[in-house]
């Protein structure tokens, strides 16, 4: 009895958990609403960034073997085999069966300074990763940051249109209203219902651009594309004041674009200089122990270098490490005017997209506003006709969707500065 008692509460104990965890899930937000929490989650589940981030390791990881050096070689040499030397001796390959058996070892040494050459360029091609990884993050974050904008724009039109066509039905009944009693004539019933129809319509293909946008954030995330996303709860706010120039020196030190360049020219500047000294020799030191047959063992100390003769080659591979270097060095100035040209493209897109917005929102649609409700008062007082009403719904609508447009736009041009610039603002 007692068991059973102890069983029914140890069931009790994992129901009540279990229900205290389904309440805190249902408590969490859904994926989708904040930017932040999509931005974090790509980090952690993007296959792009992560293969990035291992190129990256790796090529950090091989600096160090590029500046060792070389491993040493061990030699066996086996003298007068036949034992010619030593009658009464038969042919052998075995160690110390032989007239002589030496043992060297032998240890190649690059000129000085090579060593540390070849560890610079391993760096800056390591840095050049670096820099790969750092562009494959902002262009992933761009593609959210865009796609989520898309999102909101399309669930904010769905919305607008929800709330347009709840007010066209409250003019449909106004009409039927005074219609039915003869105060105004059955086209305005049949113009009310005309342009529910019409915001019909246009849900339809709002909810379609819904659809793509969230395939789109989807696939950013590396997610199912029919994978449910929670309705967007607002859109990024930028900076009050964004100065053309500073935007300029920030994308000069930390797009990534400009960084991956940099690096390509530091690796070739850092190539050159190896080439150069490509007309020194190498050395290798050797110690070799001489065992001969019947006789005392002794060493031999050994030194040994290559010798640079063919000029020709090392001279033409001076002039394309040259060649390399300053190809190098345009491709940084190439992609500094590149990144400069699109910042300021973007930053003007972004402060007209803005400044329409603020417009929209402060001037505009209040305006609309005043004009809906004077149309509908003096529709239902029998002052105005039904077609300035539905005049003055289209324009508040106009207005709302226009306003929606340039916040979009607005955060859209926001995350293309932010590409531009290596990261958020």
């Amino acid at each position: 009895m007692k068991s059973v008692t102890l069983t029914v509460s140890r069931f009790i104990l994992l129901a009540a958990a279990f229900g205290a965890l389904s309440a805190a899930q249902a408590a969490e937000p859904a994926l989708g609403e904040r930017l932040d929490e999509l931005l974090a989650y790509a980090r952690e589940h993007n296959p792009d960034l992560a293969a990035s981030t291992l190129e990256a390791d790796a090529a950090h990881a091989r600096v160090e073997p590029a500046a060792a050096l070389p491993d040493p070689r061990f030699q066996l040499e086996l003298m007068d085999v036949t034992n010619t030397m030593n009658p009464g001796r038969s042919t052998s390959l075995l160690p110390g069966e032989v007239g002589t058996t030496r043992y060297r070892v032998i240890q190649p040494l690059p000129f000085w300074g090579k060593r540390d050459l070849r560890g610079e360029v391993a760096a800056a091609q390591a840095g050049r990763t670096d820099a790969l990884r750092e562009r494959t993050r902002v262009e992933l974050e761009f593609r959210i940051k865009s796609a989520f904008a898309q999102h909101y724009q399309a669930f904010g039109r769905s919305r607008i249109l929800d709330e347009t066509l709840a007010l066209v039905d409250l003019l449909e009944q106004v009409a039927t209203a005074r219609y039915s009693v003869g105060l105004v004539p059955q086209q305005d019933v049949i113009r009310a219902q005309s342009e529910r129809t019409a915001l019909k319509v246009e849900l339809l293909e709002s909810e379609r651009r819904r659809r793509d946008a969230a395939a789109k954030l989807n696939a950013a995330l590396a997610r199912d594309p029919r994978a449910e996303l929670a309705p967007p709860r607002m859109l990024p706010a930028g900076p009050e004041e964004m100065d053309l120039a500073l935007l300029a020196e920030r994308v000069r030190t930390a797009s990534p674009e400009i960084a991956g360049e940099r690096a390509g020219m530091l690796a070739a500047q850092k190539s050159r200089e190896l080439t150069w000294l490509n007309r020194y020799p190498d050395f290798a030191v050797g110690v070799t122990h001489n065992r001969p047959a019947g006789g005392d063992s002794n060493w031999d100390v050994m030194l040994e270098l290559n010798i640079p003769l063919q000029q020709s080659a090392r001279r033409a591979q001076e002039r394309a490490a040259v060649a390399g270097e300053q190809a190098a060095e345009a491709r940084v100035a190439a992609a500094e005017a590149r990144q400069l040209g699109r910042l300021g493209e973007a930053w003007a897109g972004f402060e007209s997209s803005r400044e329409k917005a603020g417009l929209l929102r402060d001037t505009l649609l209040p305006q609309a506003d005043a004009t809906l409700e004077s149309a509908r008062a003096g529709y239902e007082t029998g002052r105005v006709n039904f077609n300035t009403v539905i005049e003055a719904q289209r324009q508040i609508l106009r207005t709302r969707l226009a306003l929606l447009d340039a916040e979009a736009d607005t955060a859209l041009r926001l995350a293309e500065l932010e590409l531009i610039a290596g990261g958020s603002l």
